[in-house]
């Protein structure tokens, strides 16, 4: 089958597509014929930091049908439309824990369903399980134009927050997500991040920022947030280095969070993705969320892919398809 590996060199990794062995199916595993993967920066900055180790089949989500289930599941049929979270996901074949993938309406195409699950599975666990947003407070999200910002606003609008506000240096991007659910826009080229919060919120402050830029943003967030806070952390694109005055910290009482997949073990792994199921399926199956896929690419086109990526001009989820 045709997958998409990292090679390890001691300069950064390189990426091919090469044929490889199909995956042979566990008693406790499914076998999923996949139709198309979400791609996410992360493997990106991952594979070119691999300068040891094996050849590595990248992608952590994918879509596709049901092809093989093991002795002990039950739950799943050969045949069943389905998405999921795990790993080596970018191949024909992605071998996956039952537990963690969830099924695909017929409405839902193989690309939509592809950007599904890493980016709804990060912005649940950031905004609901680790920034405890609970119905009518406000919410902010910085850098909000790429896939997991765009789930993020709408789990937020959906729960729901008031006002959802998103950041972003392009008003373009901003205008498109109007319709995300985005009640304030922020441009942050032209306009104080602190002086629209307090006005959006009638001076109280936001309730919940999840950021994904960090040191540019960090001073702005903590100054723009309400007493009781919480600030969640899930990329630094901007730089990973900021200062803290820690007697705003202490006057607001506010929660400084870091949310990552990397540290965390099978089992917590698992419970993200059922916690997202959870909560947001229901919401998929009645036609409530909203698309934003910016761009697919065939999975021999990869390096066209990670370029068109790293311009960070996207809006939405780029997806690879697979044949």
């Amino acid at each position: 089958m045709k997958a998409v590996r990292v090679i390890a060199h001691p300069d950064g990794g390189r990426i091919e597509v090469q044929e490889i062995a199909r995956p042979t199916v566990g008693p406790g595993q499914v076998l999923v014929r996949a139709r198309a993967s979400g791609l996410n920066r992360g493997e990106i900055t991952q594979a070119r930091d691999r300068r040891a180790g094996d050849p590595m089949t990248v992608g952590v989500e994918f879509a596709g049908e049901v092809a093989e289930v093991g002795s002990e599941v039950t739950a799943w049929r050969e045949g069943d439309r389905v998405m999921g979270h795990g790993r080596a996901c970018q191949a024909q074949f992605v071998l996956a824990d039952p537990l963690a993938i969830m099924p695909v309406p017929s409405t839902v195409s193989w690309i939509e369903a592809a950007s599904f699950p890493n980016a709804f599975i990060t912005a649940h666990d950031a905004v609901i399980t680790n920034g405890q947003l609970q119905p009518g407070e406000s919410i902010l999200v910085n850098g909000a134009s790429g896939g997991v910002a765009w789930a993020a606003l709408q789990i937020a609008a959906l729960w729901p927050a008031r006002p959802v506000m998103a950041m972003s240096r392009s008003a373009e991007k901003l205008a498109r997500l109007a319709q995300f659910g985005v009640d304030v826009g922020i441009d942050s080229s032209s306009q104080s991040q602190v002086e629209q919060v307090m006005s959006a919120t009638g001076k109280r402050g936001v309730d919940v920022v999840i950021d994904q830029v960090g040191a540019p943003v960090f001073e702005a967030n903590v100054q723009s947030m309400a007493v009781g806070g919480r600030y969640v952390n899930i990329a630094r694109l901007g730089g990973r280095n900021a200062q803290l005055d820690l007697e705003q910290l202490w006057l607001k009482r506010l929660k400084l969070i870091g949310v990552t997949f990397r540290t965390r073990s099978e089992q917590q792994r698992i419970q993200c993705v059922q916690a997202c199921a959870r909560d947001m399926l229901p919401f998929l199956k009645d036609g409530r969320i909203r698309w934003a896929i910016d761009r697919s690419f065939a999975l021999d086109d990869i390096h066209a892919a990670h370029a068109y990526m790293m311009e960070s001009r996207h809006f939405g989820k780029i997806v690879l398809t697979i044949d």
